[in-house]
This record gives structure tokens, sequence and C-alpha cells, in this order.
């Protein structure tokens, strides 16, 4: 038997529901797994539960020692790590987000470590669902959301992916309706500055000009507050904490290239330089600077307006990692709920269907076949909006005549 993969009408809700409920629990399975044969909070592979997580919570536990300030020096943080698991060798993961974020870490570290992994995950997670029922109000979407496998890697990884989601795809749901709202989500959003670069750029060409004050103001207050809390000190502290971030992680690729997804991380996994590989991925910036105006100052559906922005702010950042694609799933909803206005494009079922899909397929298809399918799934996301957009804006009686 033929499959049909121009329409993709196979991909129906009840085969949505299965295949998300597998991966669903698999997760469930991957988590309670790892937790069971954990042993003084590193996982069986020698890990801290959560891996990730493990920076916020050290750089908590500084806070309250009132060592903040060196909770963005990696070879004193590191020692704090290895205090904690009891182990000279468990592996190092380092605090390099903005000193305001510090607040909620000390909050977490008040708990037992794998409690406030929990926690974190448990605090986070209703947020992103709460989001995510809130673009497509259906059951199947729904599901489809919890078995993204992305959500699973996030977990996993006791990172804020649910949090990035939920505070990108809120922000676009309030743009309209509750703009100061969205400016403040937004500015929530600053505890990963990579992800923001293009946000200005899409709220002034869109002419959210009260979006992008309340965002303002918002982070002005942010900031206030940490430097009230920890002192001035603590800026000069993140800020020298970029050379770690930019030459260790990023350009020398420690944490590995099968994990970040970007046109950065392919480069120099394909051997190219780091000359090369920033030339190209601000060659990229560019073209995502250029089409975001664009599409931002047209009068093209919100929706699409919404998935670019998302989408297009992850392609942005040269450090975009896997369990970071928990943000496509606004942008994957956003779009599937122009397609069921409107209708699919040919093939665009089982494009949607890939992108879901490729979260689990993003480190071993690098570490194996040195392919990048995260990145190359985010491209395809983008280009599948901005030809869906510059097709309802050349349709004279498109809705993209009526007012936004």
């Amino acid at each position: 038997m033929k499959l049909d993969l121009e329409s993709a009408n196979w991909i129906n809700p009840a085969r949505i529901r299965r295949v998300s409920i597998i991966f669903l629990l698999l997760g469930v399975l991957a988590t309670i797994t790892l937790i069971a044969t954990s042993s003084g909070g590193l996982d069986i592979f020698g890990r801290p539960l959560g891996t990730d997580f493990s920076n916020v919570y050290t750089a908590g536990q500084m806070v309250w020692d009132g060592r903040d300030a060196v909770a963005y020096v990696p070879v004193e943080q590191e020692k704090v790590q290895q205090a904690l698991f009891n182990d000279p060798d468990v592996p190092f993961y380092a605090w390099h987000y903005p000193p305001f974020f510090l607040i909620l870490a000390a909050g977490l570290a008040l708990l037992p470590y794998t409690l406030s992994w929990l926690t974190w995950m448990a605090a986070t997670l209703p947020l992103y669902v709460l989001a995510m029922r809130r673009i497509i109000d259906d059951k199947t979407a729904l599901i489809a959301a919890l078995g993204f496998p992305a959500v699973a890697v996030n977990f996993l990884h006791g990172q804020n992916g649910f949090l990035t989601a939920a505070l990108i795809g809120g922000a676009m749901l309030c743009l309209r309706s509750k703009p100061i709202a969205a400016g403040v989500l937004i500015a929530l959003l600053a505890y990963k500055p990579q992800f923001g670069v293009l946000i200005p750029i899409a709220l002034l060409a869109g002419g959210y000009y009260r979006t992008f004050a309340a965002a303002v103001v918002t982070l002005i207050a942010m900031c206030g507050l940490a430097t009230l809390i920890f002192g001035t000190d603590i800026w000069l502290g993140f800020y020298e904490s970029r050379h770690f971030s930019q030459n260790v992680i990023l350009e020398a690729g420690s944490t590995g290239w099968h994990k970040i997804q970007s046109v950065f991380s392919a480069v120099r996994m394909w051997g190219g330089s780091i000359s090369q590989a920033y030339t190209v991925q601000a060659t990229l910036a560019l073209f995502l600077v250029v089409s975001t105006a664009w599409i931002w100052r047209s009068k093209a559906d919100m929706d699409l307006k919404a998935a670019s922005l998302i989408t297009g702010s992850l392609l942005l950042t040269p450090y975009m990692l896997d369990y970071d694609m928990v943000a496509l799933a606004p942008a994957l909803l956003f779009v599937t709920r122009y397609g069921l206005k409107t209708g699919f494009l040919p093939y665009e079922r089982i494009l949607l269907a890939v992108i879901w899909m490729s979260p689990i397929l993003t480190r071993p298809a690098i570490e194996y076949l040195a392919m990048p399918i995260g990145l190359a799934s985010m491209l395809g996301l983008y280009g599948l909006v901005l030809f869906k957009a510059r097709a309802e804006l050349a349709a004279p009686q498109s809705a993209a005549n009526a007012p936004t």
C-alpha cells in the first residue's frame, strides 16, 4: 500500500494521540528509572539528576553562603558542585544566567537537591501546559504538547524550557488583547537573553509600542531588584562569565556539538573555523532580522507572526541546545492553528510531524551521521511560515486584509 505523504491524512487525531502518549510514557519511564537507580543525587551514569539543574542549585547555595558574586567563577562553582555530590569527578555545569535569576535559584536551594529539581519541573510544566492549551483548546493538541519529545529532554536536564515556552507563547497570546501583560512576560524571558534579540524588532515593526515599553520598564525593575539584593559587583561577575560561555562552551564545543542546535555549531562540527562559523551565523541572523521586520510590518495572520518570531529567536542565537526546542511547541501549535483555519499545504502535515519528532533524533543524528536534524527542522519550520505568509499576502481576498 502506497503511503500518501502529500496530504498525509493518515496523520489524524487518534494516531497523534497514540504516538504522543507513547513518547510521554517513555519519558516518564526514563525519569523513574534514573531516580530509582540513583545514589546520592547522582544517576547511574555518575551525572547529577537533572544534570543542568545542578548549576541552578549550587548557585543558589552560594547565595546563602554569601558567595553570590563568585557563582559566576567556574572554578569556584565547580568546588561547590563537587562538595554537594561528594564526588570530585562529577560533571561540571556552569552558571551563566543573569543576576535576577539568582533570586529564584536561592529559593530552590532551600530544598534538598532531588526534591528541588522535581519541584522546579512541577512548577514550570503546568505553565507550559496552560500556554499550550490557550493556543489550541483541544485534547489532541494538549497530548501532543505533552508527548513532544523535547518535553522529556528538558525534564531530564532539569532545564527551563517549560518556562521559556510558556513565557514566549503566553506573550504572543496576550499581545493584542493584553499588551502590558505581554510586555511583562517578554521581560521575564530575559533570563535567556540570547532568545530576545528579535523580539524588540518584531514589536517595533508591528507597532506594539505599549508592549515594548512595558517590557523595558519591567526589565529595568528586575535589574534594579537584583542590584539591590546582590550589589553592583554581581553584574561584573556576570559580564566576566561570558568568556567561559563563549570560549569554552560555545567555540570549543565542550558541551558537545550533538547538543547544540545552531548553524554555528554545525559549521564547527563539520570542521569549519570559529570565524567561518560566526560568519555563517551572522548571515543567518541578518536574514532573520530582515524577515522578522517584514512579516511583523505586514498584515499576515498573527499565528504566522508568532510562529516566525519564536522559531527565528531559536535560530538566531549560536547557543541553542536541544532542550531549548521545547519552545518549538508553541510555534508548531500556532502553525497548526493557522492550518486548521485555512487548510494545510501539500506535504505540510508530514513536515510538521517530522519537526515534532526531531528533538529525540538530534543527538544520535549528529553523533553517528553528523546531521543537524534539530537545526534542519527549525529552518524548515521558519521557511514554511514565511512561505505561508507570502502566499497569504499575495492573495487579494485573503485574511491578510483583515485588521491585526
